[in-house]
């Protein structure tokens, strides 16, 4: 995340990335407390936790729990045992808080995205071939209409997970989202002042809920974003509704 006195550029998490021994943060003890907006909901907070002190998650690298993980996954049967189990525990917490998983898919693979699709694809690019590898639940990989269309519900079914504290899907979006915005907002008037913020750039924004949170708390800035996928712009090109969002497909 990177903010100067007129431009945001907002990063979306990317767990492939990898911080060298030189800029390895030392273990801090953090407090992290997550508050609900709701007028009758109390603060959450959730336990201490150290950041800072691995390289990368224990499962990927060299280490040993890394190399049996690989041999699981590139043991296919297995590995579609374990896709398969992983994508049904998403969808069993979404159907236990209310989230219709199965309806909002159909609404969108059943609608007129497939007519519709030419206004946003661009022919030309080519992508490398690590972008079309299977992916998460999808063998096709994640540049498809499933994967766009299940977009939605996988990502508030995330959400329910990580804070399952939460008593509505309502509140666990503004937890997640809401701290994000109060990071950035914060991050923003330390280094920048009181300046206005006229420019943001969403980088691998996927379907956009974050970036709708951007356009609610910042409604003046002109705003641009980029996704992986056609398919995914395409998904949030109805919800999105910012007079100055600008769309960059990669």
């Amino acid at each position: 995340m990177a903010a100067c006195t007129t431009t945001l550029t907002s990063t979306y998490p990317n767990h492939n990335n990898v911080i060298s021994k030189t800029q390895r943060k030392q273990p801090k003890k953090l407090k992290l407390s997550i508050k609900n907006m709701g007028p009758s909901s109390n603060a959450l907070t959730m336990e201490s936790y150290e950041e800072g002190k691995l390289e990368r998650p224990k499962w990927s690298g060299e280490t040993p729990i890394s190399r049996l993980v690989g041999a699981l996954i590139s043991f296919k049967p297995l590995y579609s045992l374990m896709k398969f189990g992983a994508r049904q525990a998403l969808i069993s917490t979404a159907e236990k808080s209310n989230i219709p998983w199965r309806e909002m898919t159909r609404e969108v693979l059943e609608s007129e995205v497939y007519k519709e699709i030419e206004s946003v694809q661009n022919p030309d690019i080519v992508y490398p071939d690590y972008y079309l590898n299977h992916f998460h639940a999808y063998d096709e990989g994640n540049l498809s209409w499933l994967a766009a269309a299940e977009a939605e519900p996988a990502t508030l079914s995330i959400t329910k997970r990580a804070i399952p504290e939460a008593d509505s899907i309502e509140e666990t979006m503004e937890i997640v989202r809401g701290n994000w915005i109060r990071a950035i907002e914060k991050h923003h008037q330390q280094y920048s002042g009181n300046s206005n913020i006229q420019d943001i750039l969403g980088i691998g924004c996927s379907v956009g809920f974050s970036t709708k949170f951007l356009v609610n708390k910042f409604p003046s800035a002109n705003i641009t974003v980029s996704t992986h996928s056609s398919l995914f712009a395409f998904r949030k090109l109805p919800v999105m509704t910012h007079d100055f969002t600008r769309f960059l497909i990669q």
